[in-house]
């Protein structure tokens, strides 16, 4: 069972908070728990889009499971843990559910059934990645980090704190004035601002430089993509990219304001100047 946290972008500037973004990959049964947290960006892997084969194989080497097994009790925190022979059980119990899991979706699968509908049946014991961004992390962490607070997102809140306690702002201005994620140093040489934006947000849609059947991307297919998402207004992976704007707030960001942000100005706008001719 795999709990990861890394940033991923760090960046600072005089009068706002630093603006990270936190790659994560963790059990997709706590997911539910992250998304409650309204002062994130994030985007999600989607195992609407990971192939059955991709989908069955990362569970089969790499099963999602509670990182304690608490003794059942009255109440939301089971405060103690089953003993050593009930717990090594559970497991056996938790993997037996996970191949049962996986025989059915074989099933689904051979019936010609769309990946969208098979890999539902093994999301319990899948993991997923997520890209997370923000200015403001000490109310995630007063709940998260908390004894009272599910073991297994416990887990992914310490990883959390531990890599942006470790983490350092990186040089700012060679970004061009711009936080991008999944942007590499040697890329602001080649690309346009606008090309660069495009491309971050391409990434943070997948969550990685690589497409879904695990095969690198190129620029002009992130460009694409980009104005894809744009098209179709799906917003969120435009959360990610930002810009300085000291004393002020934008939506969730204190100090900066995302990309989506100043669409959602200019969409605003010409809706008004439309309604007024």
């Amino acid at each position: 069972m795999t709990i990861e946290a890394k940033v991923i972008a760090h960046s600072a500037h005089k009068g706002c908070p630093d603006l990270i973004t936190l790659q994560l990959r963790y059990p997709r049964f706590i997911h539910a728990e992250l998304m409650t947290h309204r002062a994130f960006s994030r985007n999600a892997s989607s195992s609407r889009a990971v192939p059955v084969e991709r989908m069955i194989a990362d569970v089969e080497n790499d099963i999602a499971m509670p990182v304690e097994w608490g003794k059942n009790q009255p109440g939301m925190q089971a405060r103690s843990e089953m003993d050593i022979e009930d717990a090594l059980w559970a497991r056996v119990v938790w993997g037996e559910a996970a191949k049962d899991a996986i025989k059915h979706a074989k099933r689904l699968n051979a019936l010609g059934t769309h990946k969208q509908i098979v890999n539902r049946i093994m999301e319990p014991f899948s993991h997923i990645s997520v890209v997370v961004t923000a200015t403001d992390w000490g109310n995630f962490f007063e709940l998260r980090c908390h004894d009272d607070a599910d073991p297994t997102m416990r887990a992914l809140a310490f990883a959390m704190r531990n890599a942006i306690a470790d983490s350092s702002a990186g040089d700012f201005d060679r970004f061009c004035q711009w936080h991008l994620p999944y942007i590499g140093g040697e890329e602001v040489t080649r690309y346009s601002v606008d090309e660069l934006k495009a491309m971050s947000v391409a990434r943070c849609a997948r969550v990685s430089y690589l497409r879904h059947d695990g095969t690198y991307t190129t620029a002009d297919a992130d460009v694409a993509l980009a104005a894809k998402l744009a098209e179709a207004r799906h917003m969120s992976p435009f959360e990610h990219q930002a810009r300085p704007t000291p004393g002020e707030r934008h939506a969730n960001l204190n100090g900066w304001q995302s990309q989506r942000s100043l669409m959602d100005k200019e969409l605003w706008i010409e809706t008004c100047l439309l309604g007024s001719a």
